[in-house]
């Protein structure tokens, strides 16, 4: 006997919508003109409120409380490039007999070092342990977040009928007929914006990609600078400022301009009365110079540690926090911390942002008092203290040999001329990371200097409660002699001197 089940004459995406709010697991959906045949038969389909995929198992944790075998099983997929990226862990879903026989398939492949193409940053109180990446393990789960890591995930099975170098991040299957209307929206987007304009700035080849990992195009970055030029003005105000310019996209030729000699940037500021001989420095101080530097092809923008009004006194001390080889990002975490600790201690408050890449920047507001020299020999001093105090962290020497596995607390970016990227700058890196200011607070749960990007930065900045770096605009400090003192500071004239030419 054949029953009939009632269908349901609603749209598809409805229904499910419905079925989900009910906290049912999926619905089960079949083509109206087909038969009914044994075997498997693409004429069903099931649409599931959590989604399913396989995954790399890269490690485990160590069990807690009445668990036994281990905790959790840390997962991974495979990107483009041949890398395996953390995707999160997974917990539930086991029963005694699969503790124990995925427990005896692990032991079979621990290993020391770490198969992740990064260190995992979601925090564990327990221990670790690395396995090579063989195993493969189903998994059901609600969602991939922003940081394309899985939600909620339950343990179904492990797979031995898929390699696991095949295994990457799935995504939903698109019908031929929405595939359609999404083509068509695309085209008549790119044939709107074929003539573009943007705060009054004429925008040319608004379609070309600058990143091709993401396939963000150069209108795309125009646009961001846009939307951010509230909050990222104030830092860009009276501050010569130097741009990254791509002419094609960022894995090609990538150049510096400091000037605005040889190729005009509408509405940008230009300052002819540095010094005899020198070249006008120039400053960006509305919206529309902002878009104009974008229009250009600049990505990144970096700027001076003093205003053009007081050139010869700057007015902040920057600390850029960069990993060598081998440092994770928890290391760097510490690092921040300890090096505001002592900043702290000796009576500087300091700020922090993400530098859009791999490292965090410590800025230290100034009152525009001391000259280039003394504030180059301070934060000199400074990170001289960190490397020899924690030696196995930190490094205050440059080149590659010299950070392997520290941090290089790089302090010659307080030199006159020296620039620091700016505060909501893109970096002209695949996937576009930006350099974004945080508060204190925020750091344990920041899990990379690219955490922010082109795409969640203005949802960042929406949600939020308040400025992160709040006070530091009126924030006047000064380098006594006290702390000099304390830090040591004697012939730093010298030091410096034969730090830069080694």
């Amino acid at each position: 006997m054949l029953r009939f089940s009632q269908d349901f004459a609603f749209h598809a995406d409805d229904l499910l919508k419905s079925a989900c709010d009910m906290l049912l697991e999926d619905i089960i959906g079949k083509r109206s003109d087909s038969g009914y045949v044994s075997g498997r038969s693409n004429a069903w389909i099931k649409l599931k409120c959590r989604r399913r995929q396989e995954f790399v198992i890269g490690g485990y944790s160590e069990p807690s409380g009445s668990r036994a075998q281990f905790g959790a099983l840390l997962l991974g997929v495979y990107d483009t490039h041949g890398k395996l990226n953390y995707a999160g862990r997974v917990g539930s879903g086991f029963d005694h007999a699969t503790l124990v026989a995925v427990k005896r398939e692990l032991d079979k492949r621990e290993t020391a070092p770490m198969p992740f193409a990064s260190e995992p940053q979601e925090r564990s109180r327990t221990k670790v342990h690395w396995v090579k990446p063989q195993l493969v393990a189903e998994c059901n789960f609600a969602e991939w977040t922003k940081e394309r890591i899985v939600r909620q995930a339950s343990f179904v099975s492990l797979r031995d009928d898929k390699p696991a170098r095949q295994i990457v991040k799935e995504e939903p299957k698109v019908s031929k007929s929405a595939a359609q209307k999404t083509a068509a929206k695309k085209a008549a987007a790119k044939k709107t914006i074929d003539k573009a304009e943007v705060d009054g700035v004429k925008i040319s080849h608004p379609n070309r990609v600058i990143d091709k990992s993401s396939g963000h195009k150069k209108i795309d970055v125009v646009e961001y600078y846009a939307a951010v030029a509230e909050w990222m003005l104030p830092h860009l105000k009276d501050r010569p400022v130097s741009l990254v310019r791509s002419p094609e996209d960022i894995g090609g030729e990538l150049f510096f301009q400091k000037h605005n000699a040889k190729l005009a940037i509408p509405h940008i500021t230009q300052h002819a009365d540095i010094g005899p001989g020198h070249p006008p420095l120039l400053t960006i101080e509305s919206p529309q110079a902002l878009v104009g530097t974008a229009q250009m092809g600049s990505i990144e923008l970096h700027t001076w540690n003093a205003l053009v009004s007081n050139i010869e006194k700057p007015d902040r001390m920057v600390f850029d926090l960069d990993p060598g080889e081998g440092a994770g990002w928890k290391h760097m975490v510490e690092a921040a911390k300890l090096t505001r600790d002592l900043l702290t201690e000796l009576g500087l408050q300091s700020f922090c942002k993400t530098s859009g890449g791999k490292g965090l920047h410590m800025i230290v507001p100034l009152a525009k008092q001391a000259g280039w020299d003394d504030m180059k020999d301070f934060s000199q001093a400074v990170a001289q203290h960190m490397a020899s105090t924690l030696p196995k962290l930190f490094s205050a020497k440059m080149g590659m040999q010299n950070r392997k596995g520290k941090i290089f607390i790089d302090y010659l970016r307080n030199n006159r001329g020296s620039s620091t990227v700016a505060a909501f700058s893109l970096r002209a890196r695949p996937g576009l990371g930006a350099s974004m200011p945080i508060a204190w607070d925020e750091l344990d749960d920041t899990t990379s200097g690219d955490q922010w990007n082109i795409c969640n930065v203005q949802e960042r900045m929406d949600t939020l409660r308040e400025d992160p770096w709040k006070g530091y605009a009126k924030l006047r400090q000064r380098m006594t002699a006290d702390m000099k003192k304390r830090l040591g500071l004697t012939g730093a004239r010298k030091a410096s001197a034969r730090e830069e030419s080694e």
